[in-house]
């Protein structure tokens, strides 16, 4: 069992609520349960009650949705530090979607109720939460907009810059989700990714060792996210 003091010190880091209160941590701190998940281990399905949001305590965890026929398409993938499935512990509605853990996770879990008698007594807290749930909104519209307007290698091409502005590295990017599950979070299947792999490696806008990915032409992989043209072969529409 965590000690208080560990306990407030984690969620004070939490970029949700950051800079609050010691009186305002201590009682997030209160109702929050420690749960661990094996690798693979299913936290909730889609249509489930929303009983609670989940912050990341340590591992991954990814949100999914399945198709009748079985496809599965990532939503989004959690790690360290951030939180997911807030939306139904505020309106009481079943979870829209599925989650399970990438690796070994442990998690903190808020129940509905708890929280929000926490909320009534801090309204402050729910003035955070609305800054999170903008920022979520935004990502989700940004998906939206990549699965309906965007070919496969502009999905994978702004996936790219994505983890290089995430992790501050200009030019080097690494793949912490197998092929697999990056085929799952860009709407496609693992053959063709492959495929956008190679024509984006051979168009030299970048290089390929293992997970491990250079990206040696940042203005041509920007052209082909946005969807602009350009004067070289860049075109990868028909793959």
């Amino acid at each position: 069992m965590d000690q208080p003091s560990k306990l407030k010190e984690l969620i004070a880091n939490i970029q949700l609520w950051r800079g609050l209160p010691d009186e305002q941590l201590d009682a997030l701190a209160k109702i929050a349960i420690a749960k661990t998940y094996r690798k693979g281990e299913i936290i909730f399905e889609e249509g489930d009650e929303g009983r609670g949001f989940f912050v990341v305590r340590s591992g991954r965890v990814k949100v999914f949705k399945l198709s009748t026929e079985g496809k599965e398409q990532i939503l989004q993938l959690f790690g360290a530090g951030e939180h997911f499935a807030e939306v139904p512990a505020f309106d009481g509605e079943c979870f829209p979607a599925s989650a399970t853990t990438l690796e070994k996770s442990d998690l903190l879990f808020f129940p509905r109720t708890a929280f929000l008698e926490l909320l009534q007594q801090h309204p402050t807290l729910a003035i955070n939460m609305l800054a999170i749930f903008a920022r979520h909104l935004r990502r989700f519209a940004q998906l939206v907009e990549d699965l309906s307007l965007k070919e496969v290698p502009g999905r994978l091409a702004a996936y790219l810059l994505y983890l290089s502005d995430r992790n501050k590295t200009l030019k080097v990017v690494e793949l912490d989700i197998t092929k697999t599950q990056l085929a799952a979070l860009l709407g496609t299947i693992p053959e063709t990714l492959s495929r956008v792999f190679a024509k984006l490696s051979q168009e030299r806008l970048i290089s390929i060792e293992g997970s491990r990915i250079q990206l040696l032409d940042r203005e041509g992989l920007m052209i082909l996210a946005e969807g602009r043209k350009a004067g070289s072969g860049l075109s990868l529409i028909n793959i």
